[in-house]
């Protein structure tokens, strides 16, 4: 028989820690490899002391945990200028992915846990390194990950019939961002070790235009064109806030967000799936 087993790894991206910060988080953990940019500790007895959602905010910018009774939980820390708290939250799953902000971030909390023994383990070696490109992703304007995640939450509901209420069929998903069928190996690695179903995702990817329809300069330029002025003044002044980032991924939100097909419900794509597979 296996004895369990928990790893855990946390990642400095954005700015390495200091020797007194390396110190700080080395007393976590007696049996923890720390340098200025990672965290890496593996327990067959015992476990982390210290708490994830504290280092995330206050050091790291990518956390991992699994374990051998199928846990399995990615952070990711997300500068504000480049991902709104408000839009993030409209990808919340209730204790799946959860959503909340700090000062400057905001925290992505991504959970996958399966009962079933057949399950099989994940193999963590490069693995937070390999998912944490999608926090690039994120930071570029890119909403796939966000939207792999929540529909991997909702998928859970078809492997444990109690793991939301009935009425959480009615949930509307957010909008469907384009290129789903097109995903980055970092997207395809998220959708794997979230335990996203591959027909779940292929209904899900009907209602997602490709990518290079999505930048269509003429059906763009038309769509800012029709703009409030109010709105391209607002956007305008964003830019020369040094919020570029931030105004074009609030400019592709929208401009998706109103040329998208009606938004289908949980309960719809569970359904569909199923029906792919039947």
């Amino acid at each position: 028989m296996l004895s369990e087993y928990q790893y855990y790894e946390f990642l400095a991206v954005e700015r390495p820690l200091s020797d007194d910060e390396q110190a700080e988080v080395r007393e976590l953990s007696e049996v923890a490899f720390v340098d200025e940019t990672s965290f890496v500790a593996f327990y067959e007895q015992g476990s982390f002391r210290g708490d994830p959602d504290v280092l995330v905010e206050s050091y790291y910018d990518a956390h991992l945990h699994v374990t051998n009774w199928s846990t399995r939980r990615l952070m990711l820390r997300i500068p504000l200028s480049a991902l709104d708290d408000s839009l993030a939250e409209e990808f919340e799953v209730a204790e799946r992915v959860e959503v909340w902000s700090s000062e400057e971030h905001v925290v992505l909390d991504l959970l996958s846990e399966e009962e079933d023994p057949a399950d099989p383990p994940v193999g963590h070696e490069d693995l937070l390194p390999e998912l944490a490109v999608v926090r690039e992703e994120i930071i570029g304007g890119d909403l796939r990950p966000l939207y792999l995640a929540w529909l991997a939450g909702y998928g859970a509901w078809e492997r444990d019939e109690f793991a939301f209420d009935t009425d959480a069929e009615d949930e509307p998903e957010p909008v469907v961002p384009p290129g789903l069928t097109q995903l980055t190996p970092a997207q395809r690695r998220l959708a794997e070790f979230l335990r996203l179903d591959d027909d779940l995702l292929a209904v899900a990817a009907e209602n997602s235009t490709p990518l290079q329809d999505a930048l269509d300069p003429k059906a763009l330029g038309a769509w800012v064109t029709d703009l409030p002025s109010a709105d391209k003044d607002l956007l305008l002044l964003q830019v020369a806030q040094g919020q570029a980032t931030e105004a074009r991924v609030e400019l592709l939100r929208r401009f998706n967000g109103d040329t998208a097909v009606g938004r289908r419900t949980v309960g719809q794509l569970l359904d569909q799936a199923a029906q792919r597979r039947s």
